[in-house]
């Protein structure tokens, strides 16, 4: 069969992500990471490849189709969830040859690459990232709903999900909720050590023990009142840094929130509003990365630093 190619016009959102439906493959468990490159004298991907390897990471997800990367992971059997970099986006919505070669140059051109969700290239699914920011009202959870800007391109966006099958990736970051609501939010919530039911959703009764299931859950509500009632989530990013935020933003905050993020997302306990499924969570990132944009902590949530010394020990199965 001929490969089908969807392409759906997004133009608010500041990264698309391909699902590329070819080699499906057995997978032991259901974490991965986030594979930034903004950084001095971080390792070769090819070193890359044999960390990811000797930890058992088997996926991660690139920001952008970085070629020297992709080479790296031939037949490495790491599966790999690919981003549209920004400045292809709009293109790759409007130009059908454009996007036909970005998908050739970037994808197929890598057949001996695991990409996510593969079917030997029959399929292209389309979604989209979202920041959790994108969703309003988030308190009491059942009441989760997007903004007013976003309802209705959310609602297009959600339909186009629902007729596809496809899941929609959303960033979840307890830390940031935290460490903007010290005054109502407790760390051991943000943490996942809550030993007491910290929140009861009035409105359905449901209890929560973590801010991640809290925030998940909003997002699932969110997507619901635009008609997404079948739409599964991603966690396309979750992380918590080592730095720069004084007593928050610490190792020892960084290794907890990692490993009970793991083993959270790894069980069957799902959220309450989505109970008994594990969870696909991709951790950011995996390597501090010392020359990104915006605040200091953002160069500080790696697991590893550049010279692949260890911050946060984990588990990936």
């Amino acid at each position: 069969m001929e490969p089908i190619i969807l392409f759906y016009k997004i133009s608010f959102f500041a990264v698309l992500l391909l699902l590329i439906s070819s080699n499906i493959f057995v997978e032991a468990g259901n974490v991965g990471v986030n594979y930034g490159r903004q950084g001095k004298d971080l390792p070769s991907p090819s070193a890359v490849g044999s960390l990811l390897r000797s930890r058992n990471v088997d996926r991660i997800r690139l920001f952008s189709p970085d070629w020297d990367v992709l080479n790296a992971l031939r037949g490495s059997g790491i599966g790999v969830v690919l981003c549209v970099p920004n400045p292809d986006i709009q293109r790759i919505g409007n130009d059908p040859d454009f996007a036909g070669n970005w998908i050739w140059n970037n994808v197929l051109s890598f057949n001996d690459v695991q990409f996510r969700f593969q079917a030997a290239g029959k399929t292209t699914p389309v979604t989209t990232t979202i920041s959790f920011v994108v969703a309003v009202d988030s308190y009491p959870p059942s009441r989760g709903r997007f903004s007013d800007g976003a309802q209705n391109i959310m609602r297009s966006i959600v339909g186009f999900l629902v007729a596809n099958r496809s899941p929609l990736l959303v960033n979840i970051y307890p830390y940031f909720v935290y460490s903007e609501n010290r005054q109502q939010i407790q760390l051991d919530y943000a943490l996942f050590t809550a030993n007491r039911i910290v929140v009861r959703d009035s409105d359905n009764g449901l209890q929560y023990w973590n801010l991640f299931d809290a925030m998940t859950d909003a997002a699932y509500a969110a997507i619901e009142k635009v008609g997404g009632y079948n739409v599964d989530i991603v966690i396309a990013e979750s992380g918590c840094p080592s730095g720069q935020n004084g007593d928050i933003a610490t190792i020892p905050n960084t290794r907890t929130y990692v490993k009970n993020l793991i083993s959270h997302v790894s069980g069957t306990s799902g959220t309450p509003k989505r109970p008994g499924r594990s969870i696909e969570t991709y951790i950011f990132g995996l390597f501090n990365e010392n020359t990104k944009d915006g605040l200091p902590t953002e160069r500080h949530f790696g697991l590893y630093y550049p010279d692949m010394r260890e911050i946060s020990p984990v588990t990936f199965r």
